[in-house]
Protein backbone atom coordinates (compact mmCIF):
# COMPACT_ATOMS: atom_id res chain seq x y z
CA UNK A 1 0.00 0.00 0.00
CA UNK A 2 2.77 2.67 1.13
CA UNK A 3 3.92 5.04 -1.64
CA UNK A 4 1.59 3.36 -4.34
CA UNK A 5 -1.18 6.54 -4.95
CA UNK A 6 -2.36 6.89 -8.34
CA UNK A 7 -3.00 10.45 -9.46
CA UNK A 8 -5.13 11.13 -12.38
CA UNK A 9 -5.15 14.05 -13.72
CA UNK A 10 -7.69 15.59 -16.40
CA UNK A 11 -7.84 18.95 -18.62
CA UNK A 12 -8.85 20.15 -22.17
CA UNK A 13 -7.59 19.29 -26.05
CA UNK A 14 -7.26 22.18 -28.65
CA UNK A 15 -11.46 21.63 -29.02
CA UNK A 16 -12.28 21.76 -24.98
CA UNK A 17 -13.03 18.27 -24.94
CA UNK A 18 -12.20 16.71 -21.71
CA UNK A 19 -8.83 14.35 -21.96
CA UNK A 20 -6.73 12.78 -19.25
CA UNK A 21 -3.50 14.56 -19.48
CA UNK A 22 -1.13 12.58 -16.78
CA UNK A 23 -2.27 9.13 -15.28
CA UNK A 24 0.05 7.33 -12.75
CA UNK A 25 2.41 7.84 -9.63
CA UNK A 26 2.77 11.54 -8.63
CA UNK A 27 6.40 13.23 -9.01
CA UNK A 28 7.91 13.36 -5.41
CA UNK A 29 10.59 15.68 -5.50
CA UNK A 30 11.07 15.50 -1.83
CA UNK A 31 11.79 13.38 0.80
CA UNK A 32 9.41 13.03 3.05
CA UNK A 33 8.91 9.16 3.02
CA UNK A 34 10.28 6.09 4.68
CA UNK A 35 10.16 4.66 7.88
CA UNK A 36 12.94 7.39 9.22
CA UNK A 37 10.17 9.82 9.33
CA UNK A 38 7.11 7.28 10.21
CA UNK A 39 4.82 8.25 7.22
CA UNK A 40 4.81 8.53 3.22
CA UNK A 41 4.18 11.80 2.48
CA UNK A 42 2.56 11.77 -1.52
CA UNK A 43 1.53 15.63 -2.70
CA UNK A 44 -1.12 14.89 -5.14
CA UNK A 45 -1.86 18.50 -6.16
CA UNK A 46 -1.67 22.28 -4.80
CA UNK A 47 -2.21 25.55 -6.12
CA UNK A 48 -1.14 28.96 -4.69
CA UNK A 49 -4.30 30.97 -5.59
CA UNK A 50 -7.01 30.49 -3.17
CA UNK A 51 -9.38 30.13 -6.50
CA UNK A 52 -7.41 28.53 -8.79
CA UNK A 53 -7.80 29.64 -12.55
CA UNK A 54 -8.81 26.16 -14.51
CA UNK A 55 -6.89 25.98 -17.74
CA UNK A 56 -6.64 23.54 -20.99
CA UNK A 57 -3.57 22.44 -19.18
CA UNK A 58 -2.01 23.26 -15.90
CA UNK A 59 1.52 25.53 -16.37
CA UNK A 60 3.46 22.77 -14.97
CA UNK A 61 3.95 20.31 -12.02
CA UNK A 62 2.39 21.91 -9.03
CA UNK A 63 4.20 19.43 -6.72
CA UNK A 64 7.60 19.96 -8.17
CA UNK A 65 8.90 22.21 -5.18
CA UNK A 66 10.91 21.95 -2.13
CA UNK A 67 8.25 20.15 0.20
CA UNK A 68 6.53 22.81 2.99
CA UNK A 69 3.49 21.70 5.10
CA UNK A 70 1.19 24.12 3.97
CA UNK A 71 2.31 27.10 1.18
CA UNK A 72 1.72 30.42 1.86
CA UNK A 73 -1.55 30.45 0.38
CA UNK A 74 -3.75 28.42 -1.64
CA UNK A 75 -4.43 24.52 -1.27
CA UNK A 76 -3.32 21.12 -1.37
CA UNK A 77 -4.12 17.45 -1.08
CA UNK A 78 -1.99 14.78 -0.14
CA UNK A 79 -2.37 10.72 0.57
CA UNK A 80 -0.46 10.75 3.94
CA UNK A 81 0.38 6.65 4.93
CA UNK A 82 1.27 6.88 8.58
CA UNK A 83 3.75 3.84 9.68
CA UNK A 84 2.92 1.36 13.07
CA UNK A 85 5.26 1.56 16.26
CA UNK A 86 6.51 -1.50 14.64
CA UNK A 87 7.31 0.09 11.40
CA UNK A 88 9.29 2.92 13.04
CA UNK A 89 6.17 5.26 13.47
CA UNK A 90 5.67 7.39 16.13
CA UNK A 91 3.53 10.05 17.23
CA UNK A 92 4.00 13.27 15.23
CA UNK A 93 5.42 16.35 16.93
CA UNK A 94 2.43 18.58 18.62
CA UNK A 95 2.16 20.94 15.89
CA UNK A 96 0.16 23.95 14.39
CA UNK A 97 -0.60 25.51 11.11
CA UNK A 98 -2.38 28.57 9.86
CA UNK A 99 -4.60 25.98 7.73
CA UNK A 100 -7.86 24.50 7.82
CA UNK A 101 -7.18 20.60 7.08
CA UNK A 102 -10.42 17.89 6.31
CA UNK A 103 -8.47 15.19 7.31
CA UNK A 104 -10.23 11.82 6.10
CA UNK A 105 -9.44 8.54 7.21
CA UNK A 106 -9.21 5.70 4.21
CA UNK A 107 -7.48 2.60 5.83
CA UNK A 108 -6.55 2.03 9.27
CA UNK A 109 -7.03 3.80 12.42
CA UNK A 110 -5.40 7.02 13.86
CA UNK A 111 -5.40 9.28 17.27
CA UNK A 112 -6.22 12.65 16.89
CA UNK A 113 -4.31 14.05 20.13
CA UNK A 114 -5.18 17.72 21.06
CA UNK A 115 -3.74 19.60 24.22
CA UNK A 116 -7.00 18.16 26.43
CA UNK A 117 -8.41 15.15 24.75
CA UNK A 118 -7.58 12.13 21.92
CA UNK A 119 -9.94 11.16 19.25
CA UNK A 120 -9.51 7.64 17.84
CA UNK A 121 -10.31 7.88 14.00
CA UNK A 122 -11.27 4.98 11.67
CA UNK A 123 -11.87 4.45 7.91
CA UNK A 124 -14.67 6.85 6.63
CA UNK A 125 -14.36 9.13 9.35
CA UNK A 126 -12.95 12.84 8.64
CA UNK A 127 -11.35 15.22 11.14
CA UNK A 128 -11.81 18.88 10.67
CA UNK A 129 -8.58 20.97 11.85
CA UNK A 130 -9.22 24.05 12.17
CA UNK A 131 -5.43 25.51 13.39
CA UNK A 132 -5.21 23.55 16.23
CA UNK A 133 -1.94 22.49 18.58
CA UNK A 134 -2.36 18.49 17.39
CA UNK A 135 -0.12 15.18 16.62
CA UNK A 136 -1.51 12.25 15.14
CA UNK A 137 -0.29 8.73 16.11
CA UNK A 138 -0.85 5.59 14.76
CA UNK A 139 -1.34 2.84 17.79
CA UNK A 140 -2.92 0.28 15.59
CA UNK A 141 -0.31 -2.50 13.63
CA UNK A 142 -1.04 -1.78 9.88
CA UNK A 143 -0.16 1.38 8.30
CA UNK A 144 -2.86 4.23 8.48
CA UNK A 145 -3.98 5.93 4.78
CA UNK A 146 -5.53 9.20 5.59
CA UNK A 147 -6.23 11.89 2.86
CA UNK A 148 -5.39 15.52 3.87
CA UNK A 149 -7.01 18.66 1.99
CA UNK A 150 -4.94 21.68 3.53
CA UNK A 151 -6.55 25.20 2.93
CA UNK A 152 -4.10 28.15 3.77
CA UNK A 153 -6.31 30.34 6.20
CA UNK A 154 -5.90 33.33 8.84
CA UNK A 155 -5.95 33.44 12.79
CA UNK A 156 -8.75 35.82 13.86
CA UNK A 157 -8.10 38.80 16.08
CA UNK A 158 -10.26 37.11 19.02
CA UNK A 159 -8.08 33.41 18.41
CA UNK A 160 -4.97 35.20 18.51
CA UNK A 161 -5.27 36.75 21.66
CA UNK A 162 -5.91 33.41 23.53
CA UNK A 163 -2.77 31.62 21.78
CA UNK A 164 0.42 31.79 23.18
CA UNK A 165 2.72 34.04 22.08
CA UNK A 166 4.66 34.11 19.93
CA UNK A 167 2.76 32.24 18.01
CA UNK A 168 4.87 29.10 17.03
CA UNK A 169 3.84 27.40 13.26
CA UNK A 170 5.20 24.49 10.97
CA UNK A 171 5.59 25.70 7.90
Amino acid sequence: MAGNVRRVVTGHDANGKSVVISDGLPPLDHSMRGAEIGADFNEIWNSSEPVPTLTSLPDGEPTARPFKIMPPSGHLIRIIDIYPPHMGGARTVMHRTRTLDYAVVIEGEIVLVLDDSEVVLKPGEVAVQRGTDHAWENRGDKIARMAFFHIAGEFSDELLSKLPQPLQLME
